[in-house]
């Protein structure tokens, strides 16, 4: 159990929590999807250059957040069904150009070792020390340059990183094969049948998305201390429901780095269990970037 200001979480309590079904996943995911057809339709159907701008910013902020039922689903929380929870791994993952079996690598050894230097992998890229590149960071410009080489360097067997055992690395590799492959051989049918539906409906809205994106992520550990309690290196953040909605209530994030076999919609009551001894916790991500803006300067 966590203790927290004279409280405790009792572990029956979070084993109510932590039970997985798959309703609340697919009901999620679903919803998911249909939103992002229903903004490619309304952008097929946009005729004025701001109402193209408008429904390809919204296709790519849905795009991008993803990210949230990958994450979910390499935890193996988001289904009861292994099978579903692979299925949306692959899916997701393939969308966003994020792996999904080198990305449950990263991030078992980032909750293992979260806020840890030369132990977490997610302090191996600096946070933002200056506003230049704090506005670099926002843009996406550091994750794909950072993902390409990952996923080139993989898939010709250049590649080894500590948090992926000798026993993964294999599964890694070929994975990033596949998803190269397949990734070029969309290039390339788009360029023989001179069709531009792939850039405009996924390349483009995932760039253009991305700052949504790497906005929510940076509030996560950002300015928080580089020490080993989950309680402290940890920022939850307090947010609008579509908000929470959008990124499967990770704004939890203390919550869910002290339980980690929580699913995404057992996260709100945790909260309510642990409110009082979490350090870090925002009003807003408005708050949070004017804190990290403040820091820089």
């Amino acid at each position: 159990m966590v203790r927290q200001s004279g409280k405790s979480v009792q572990g029956s309590a979070i084993g109510q929590l932590a039970r997985r079904d798959n309703i609340h996943g697919v009901i999620h995911i679903a919803g998911h999807f249909l939103l992002m057809g229903l903004c490619a339709g309304f952008l097929a159907l946009a005729e004025e250059p701001w109402s193209r701008g408008f429904w390809t910013l919204t296709l790519g902020g849905l795009l991008v957040f993803l990210f949230a039922p990958l994450h979910e689903t390499i935890h193996k929380t988001a289904f009861r069904s292994m099978l579903l929870n692979r299925m949306v791994a692959h899916l997701c993952g393939f969308l966003i150009f994020l792996p999904p079996n080198y990305f449950r690598a990263f991030h078992m050894a980032h909750h293992r070792y979260t806020q840890l230097p030369g132990k977490d992998p997610e302090l191996a890229t600096p946070k933002p020390r200056s506003m230049r590149e704090y506005l670099i960071y926002l843009t996406g410009l550091v994750y794909w340059k950072a993902q390409g080489r990952m996923l080139v360097l993989y898939a010709l067997g250049l590649r080894r990183d500590r948090f992926v055992s000798a026993g993964k690395h294999g599964k890694v590799v070929r994975e990033a094969r596949v998803y190269l492959v397949l990734y070029l051989a969309i290039l390339f049918a788009s360029l023989y049948l001179e069709s531009s539906w792939v850039l405009q409906y996924w390349i483009l809205p995932l760039i253009v998305g991305q700052p949504f994106l790497r906005s929510f992520l940076l509030a996560e550990h950002t300015l928080c201390p580089e020490v080993s309690g989950m309680m402290e290196n940890t920022r939850t953040t307090l947010c609008n429901p579509a908000l929470r909605w959008l990124c499967w209530n990770m704004n939890h994030h203390v919550e869910h780095h002290a339980y980690p076999a929580v699913p995404f919609h057992g996260l709100p009551a945790a909260h309510l269990h642990m409110r009082d001894g979490i350090t870090h916790l925002a009003s807003g991500y408005l708050q949070v970037h004017r804190q990290v803006v403040a820091s820089l300067r």
